[in-house]
């Protein structure tokens, strides 16, 4: 056995970080070892490395859970603690993890440092340093930081750490963070000085909505900063932040997170946090107060250079212009070494798409995006400091004729979270949608879920963020990523009521609020249910759920007293929702909204969290809640399906999205399940087969089918590459997800400026379809953090083989399956150490089914037919299970198809399209012979108008082609 992968509050080695609760994991690996099972595990804690001064050990037990063990520790500031759990196999065998640490902050201790700020004017962008002198070798060095906007860290010359964008972003009115770092190495006997630069950020430069607001959190530029150092005699000395630093104004001329950087090198001050530079020339600072109700250690993760990217091409438009192509939409700047005359001024633009060849930024609105750098005359390795940008392309301003591609490299960043997910499949483009979701995942996790990274927004969306939560789970290990944004969330939502704004950290500008104020439309606050509900299937911290079960539960609260004033008998029909966000069903094609009726998604959303609220309370073992909010979530679906259907189980909403939350959010009756989903293949039909939905309705389309036996048609959506489809955009070149269907017209010309971002990672949410129903790994409710998975792959013959991989919470998971060459399929599943599985295999007659070649029935495991089905348990461990299905997924075109199994095959329903416009034309003729067989068209009273036996005969025959 072998133990990996330990993690503290979801965090490896964490330094520094506001430890309110203390919750530890790993991974047991056994792949090898005799035991299937932990039996025992034991958790140590020291004070050092070595273990000798062991603070606190659990001893043996067989209860600890290796996902989020709780020790009963009193910490103390300012101090590294060392961990290490051991485990105890049910055959007998034993392993020890390495050791692992966390470090506390300052917890409730004071400040000695101050918050002080430059005596510069507002504008100019300060550098701010401190000599100091150290008597003897350093032991030890921490330093305890904040500054306001943004602030990078130098100790001797040297940057400190390798992150960007600190102190991160939250409402800094409401909370702001301190970062702490070690500064042991950079320090020395003798002499030494820190320096501090500071930038705009979202603080005080420009940011928000409709163009932006400055100085919305404050107007000055402020630092606090504490070093403490233990020498090598045992004493401690601490360098603080007060009216003995100076200041002086920075290189940076102008910083703007949506408008990029100015950066004269000519104005640069050469070793300015160095103990040697002269700075008797600089300006004083005064002490200010803190801009901040609650200051406290960081929760945000470290946003990092996470990869790098050369150009693949150098690219001469027909403008004359130089751009860079870097083959990949990605977040982050460019890096670039430079040695040009001195003054000569150098200006990088950034933007995501070539219009007829030449560059193109009109879809970043009023966002300049751009860095430009003035030459000193020395050869330099230049970047930017305090603002980033999402791209593909970049314009380049003012260099040499012949630019080197190899001077210039793409710094991708994101917060630092790891991989865990992959998928891939036989079919290139359905890839390639994975892969543009992942990066539409890096390119916006930076510090909150954004929206997008590149216009003039770049706002932590609600509704985005739970749209994409469970994917992101799948994808990244996000439980401390998702974890500051809740806190961020909480913050909100206390001082509204329980309500939660639009957009987190909301946005506060003095005056006029306008629409990025608002809060409480369904979706988008339902962040506050579906959000920590995900954390808990993913990684199973119940503790973690508990932290935020008061925030899932004041949300509801809210919509409930907002049903109760209203007298609306339990559904949701006052407020301004944003409803089916994007969707292509509406009245007005230029709108933004949909057709779904915004108050039936209110109400459907109301029903949904109620019932999370409940689930949630049951997994902490409030029952009498649980069954309190489980009453509400039943009166809700009665009141609901009074309101929105027929006694027959008929939507009033003839909506692809009304329909699909029906399905998924459980709105109605199981009597009316058969028919709703029959309604909903209907309404496809008459939609083409073609995808209609928006925010609402996208995340669950595909799951409503395949939960309701309609996976082929999930395919066909999946499968579709014409608009509106995923692979639209996939065919036409895009590396990320759109924020519309079609963003991008088939002729590569962009669609519109207004609201058009080509990294948006709402509609990649489609991933979370292909992990747990193309796939089949889904975490289990009663078994979270994949103590217990169901597998249920649900194969296609338009696939030859799909394959998810997950390092869970658990440890390493896999599901796969595969067509051979007699139409047989081959499932392989992996079950981690110390969990179990329940395997359901489609179409699998249990007589007929082998595993690792062993008859199935025979070998001894638990297993049984349901239905069509075969199903059984599973240990950990690797299993490859084979069998012919029961039924043919290999569907020949014929005459004998349906119209519905033409079109759910993209070259035959080109065909149908070509040779029968009339029926393909007409929504309601053709859902009337959907059912029909191809060769009975002409038979039909109405079809027959339209329909030739000589039409049809033309029709096969180029279908037997």
């Amino acid at each position: 056995m072998q133990i990996t992968n330990l993690r503290t509050n979801g965090i490896k080695n964490p330094l520094g970080f506001q430890l309110d609760r203390i919750s530890l994991s790993w991974v047991t690996e056994s792949s090898e070892a005799p035991s299937k099972f932990q039996a025992a595990a034991q958790v140590e804690i020291a004070t050092d490395e070595s273990f000798s001064e062991i603070i606190f050990d659990s001893g043996k037990r067989e209860e600890i859970d290796s996902l989020a063990y709780s020790p009963d520790l009193l910490l103390s500031p300012r101090t590294r603690y060392y961990w290490r759990a051991t485990v105890w196999g049910d055959q007998g065998d034993t392993a020890t993890s390495e050791v692992s640490w966390f470090e506390t902050a300052k917890m409730d201790e004071g400040w000695q440092g101050q918050w002080i700020t430059p005596l510069l004017d507002n504008e100019t962008h300060p550098l701010i340093r401190r000599r100091f002198h150290l008597a003897d070798e350093v032991q030890s060095a921490r330093v305890y930081v904040s500054g306001v906007g943004l602030y990078e860290l130098e100790v001797n010359g040297c940057r400190v750490g390798e992150e960007y964008f600190t102190p991160g972003f939250n409402a800094y009115d409401f909370w702001l963070q301190y970062q702490t770092y070690d500064v042991t190495n950079l320090l020395r006997s003798g002499d030494n000085a820190i320096g501090i630069h500071l930038g705009n950020g979202m603080y005080k430069g420009r940011f928000g909505f409709d163009g932006g607001y400055h100085e919305i959190y404050g107007s000055k530029f402020a630092v606090i900063a504490e070093m403490v150092v233990v020498l090598r005699d045992g004493s401690t000395m601490v360098i603080g932040t007060d009216d003995n630093w100076k200041c002086a104004a920075s290189p940076v001329q102008f910083s703007g997170i949506y408008d990029g950087e100015i950066f004269d090198a000519t104005k640069e001050l050469s070793g300015w946090s160095t103990a040697e530079f002269n700075d008797h020339h600089w300006t004083g600072v005064a002490a200010t107060d803190l801009p901040s109700e609650t200051f406290q250690a960081r929760l945000s993760l470290p946003v990092l250079i996470k990869e790098e990217r050369k150009p693949i091409e150098v690219i001469k438009t027909p403008k004359g212009e130089t751009v860079l192509d870097f083959g990949q939409n990605m977040t982050g700047w460019v890096r670039f070494k430079i040695q040009a005359p001195k003054g000569r001024k150098v200006t990088l633009q950034y933007g995501e798409i070539l219009q007829e060849g030449c560059f193109y930024r009109e879809n970043l609105r009023t966002a300049k995006a751009e860095y430009t750098y003035i030459s000193d005359g020395d050869e330099r390795i230049v970047q930017p400091h305090f603002s980033f940008y999402g791209f593909r392309y970049v314009n380049l301003i003012g260099f040499a004729d012949e630019v080197k591609a190899g001077d210039f490299t793409g710094c991708v960043i994101y917060s630092d979270i790891d991989e865990t997910g992959r998928i891939e499949t036989s079919n290139p483009l359905v890839n390639q949608l994975f892969e543009n979701a992942m990066w539409g995942q890096k390119g916006n996790f930076l510090d909150v879920p954004t929206d997008c990274p590149q216009r003039d927004e770049r706002m932590g969306w609600t509704g985005d963020a739970q749209i994409f939560a469970s994917t992101a789970g799948f994808n990244m290990y996000s439980s401390a990523f998702f974890s500051k944004y809740m806190h961020d969330l909480r913050e909100e939502q206390r001082r509204i009521g329980g309500s939660v704004p639009f957009i987190v950290p909301s946005i506060k500008p003095e005056g006029e609020n306008g629409f990025v104020t608002f809060n409480g439309s369904a979706a988008w606050g339902d962040a506050a249910t579906i959000i920590p509900w995900t954390l808990y299937l993913h990684y199973g911290d119940k503790e973690l759920l508990r932290q935020q079960f008061h925030t899932m539960k004041d949300w509801v609260d809210y919509i409930k007293r907002a049903d109760d004033e209203s007298g609306a008998g339990r559904l949701w029909q006052v407020g301004f929702h944003l409803g089916d966000w994007l969707a292509l069903d509406g009245d007005d094609p230029s709108g933004f909204m949909g057709g779904t009726d915004p108050y039936y998604i209110a109400s459907a959303y109301y029903c949904y969290s109620s019932r999370l609220v409940a689930k949630a309370a049951a997994a902490l073992g409030d029952t009498a809640t649980a069954e309190e909010y489980g009453r509400l979530a039943d009166e809700i679906k009665a009141a609901i399906s009074n309101e929105y259907f027929t006694v027959n189980g008929k939507c009033a909403i003839d909506t692809q999205t009304a329909l699909i939350v029906a399905l998924y959010m459980d709105l109605v009756p199981d009597s009316y399940r058969p028919r709703i989903i029959e309604d909903l293949r209907k309404r496809l039909a008459r939609d083409e087969m073609h995808i209609k939905t928006g925010f609402v309705g996208t995340p669950y389309f595909c799951h409503a089918l395949s939960d309701n036996g309609a996976s082929e048609d999930a395919y066909t959506l999946l499968l579709n590459d014409d608009y509106p489809s995923w692979l639209y955009a996939v065919k036409l070149g895009a590396t990320t997800i759109w924020e519309r269907w079609n963003s991008v017209l088939p002729d590569g010309e962009i669609s519109g400026t207004g609201m058009n971002s080509l990294n948006h990672y709402a509609y990649g949410s489609i991933v979370e379809w292909m992990y747990r129903h193309m796939c089949g790994i889904n975490p289990a409710e009663d078994g979270a953090g994949y103590k217990r998975i169901h597998f249920a792959p649900k194969p296609d013959a338009r696939l030859k083989y799909a394959k998810a991989s997950l390092y869970s919470a658990s440890g390493y998971i896999e599901s796969s399956w595969k067509w051979k060459a007699d139409g047989s399929l081959s499932f392989t599943f992996t079950v981690p150490f110390n969990t179990t599985a329940e395997v359901t295999l489609p179409d699998g007659n249990l007589q007929d089914v082998t595993v690792n070649g062993e008859k199935l029935s025979d070998c001894g495991m638990a297993a049984e037919q349901a239905g069509t089905n075969t199903k059984c348990e599973l240990s950990p461990g690797t299993y490859l299970f084979e069998y012919m299905p029961a039924r043919s997924y290999f569907k020949k075109i014929a005459g004998s198809s349906t119209v519905r199994e033409i079109l759910s095959n993209n070259q035959a329903r080109a065909m149908f399209k070509q040779l029968l416009p009339e029926v393909d034309g007409n929504s309601m003729l053709l859902n009337r012979v959907m059912n029909l067989k191809v060769e009975e068209l002409p038979s039909d009273r109405l079809a027959a108008n339209f329909v030739s036996p000589e039409k049809i005969d033309q029709l096969l025959e180029k279908l037997m082609q």
